[in-house]
């Protein structure tokens, strides 16, 4: 029981925070403010597929772009070729980019650390150059159009409000499911590997499947945020979808933390906003993100948010014990 209420009481922040979030459209923001906001959302959608990966397992890919690009080129084939609309698309693409993890994972995962970034790395590119020369049927360099709209029992979603009314509830249902894969015997599973490998092993888990079957998971998350990513753009081509668009993936998940629910959501927004806040050309982004990275692994190598839980932690411990130091010099006295 106190286990389940401590569990619950780390999902009510999100919640709070993504009701407030559902509340923004009522303020009748701009649509470069909405734009971003849903931008960030579709990221964070992946994120959290890739904390589970990351932050639970310990494994870091650097080709998680190629596999929401999966599943945003299975979502615009299904609507060219059969027709096939917004929500059929969602399984289908998940399912599309869980397949494509498992047979990345299954040969990556014989190999470890900077082995499986350099294989995954590969993999997106290689992806990349499948989808350019691709011809008619990818759309070459050009990419795909998505014609069909997103539609909810007769209504037009894509306005930008209503739109980023449905990212939040993916986002919100993503982070849901997070939160029950972290707070399972799964995720516990997952986090004996991360500590320790071998005596995992030594006690009867099979790593080897735990590994391709969390790399599994983060696929279908990727999968869903390729099919919002590319009913929100109308457009997709493989440059989307290549090694920088990864690289900013892993960035984000590092900077906002991989192992608290909070930290996919904080890198997302942070990498999304701030050099719309700072009035950065994408040279300058690209500085400010490394030097932001090279921050976080010197002083908060656990990323952002669990950086400032610890100082929150520290500053109530120091408040607790100021008075208690004070009542001691007075009975001295």
């Amino acid at each position: 029981m106190i286990k389940s209420v401590s569990s619950l009481r780390s999902l009510a922040p999100v919640l709070i925070v993504l009701l407030l979030l559902a509340l923004v459209p009522l303020f009748s923001p701009s649509n470069r403010f909405l734009s971003l906001a849903i931008s960030a959302g579709i990221n964070i959608i992946a994120l959290y597929g890739l904390s589970v990966l990351f932050g639970q397992t310990g494994i870091l890919s650097m080709g998680h772009a190629a596999l929401v690009g999966v599943g945003a080129y299975t979502a615009a084939l299904l609507a060219r070729d059969f027709d096939i609309g917004f929500w059929v698309s969602i399984p289908v693409a998940g399912i599309m980019a869980a397949i494509v993890a498992a047979i990345i994972g299954i040969p990556s995962l014989r190999v470890s650390g900077h082995h499986f970034v350099i294989m995954t790395f590969a993999f997106g590119q290689l992806l990349t150059i499948i989808l350019t020369n691709g011809g008619e049927y990818t759309g070459a360099a050009s990419g795909l159009d998505m014609g069909q709209p997103v539609t909810m029992f007769g209504a037009d979603l894509d306005a930008l409000p209503r739109f980023y009314l449905l990212v939040v509830a993916f986002v919100t249902i993503s982070a849901v499911a997070s939160w029950a894969i972290i707070n399972s015997s799964y995720g516990r599973t997952l986090r004996a590997i991360r500590e320790n490998e071998k005596l995992a092993a030594a006690l009867g888990i099979n790593v080897g499947r735990h590994k391709i079957g969390a790399f599994i998971v983060s696929g279908v998350f990727a999968g869903v945020s390729g099919v919002l990513l590319a009913y929100f753009l109308r457009h997709i081509s493989p440059g989307q979808f290549a090694s920088f668009p990864s690289i900013y993936l892993a960035l984000m998940v590092m900077i906002g933390g991989a192992r608290l629910l909070l930290g996919p959501f904080a890198g997302g927004i942070l990498v999304s906003f701030l050099p719309e806040v700072l009035n950065l050309d994408p040279v300058q982004s690209r500085i400010l993100y490394g030097a932001c990275l090279i921050a976080v692994i010197l002083f908060l190598p656990n990323g952002l948010i669990a950086g400032v839980a610890d100082g929150w932690t520290w500053l109530v411990k120091m408040s607790k014990r100021t008075p208690a130091a004070g009542n001691v010099s007075e009975v001295g006295r």
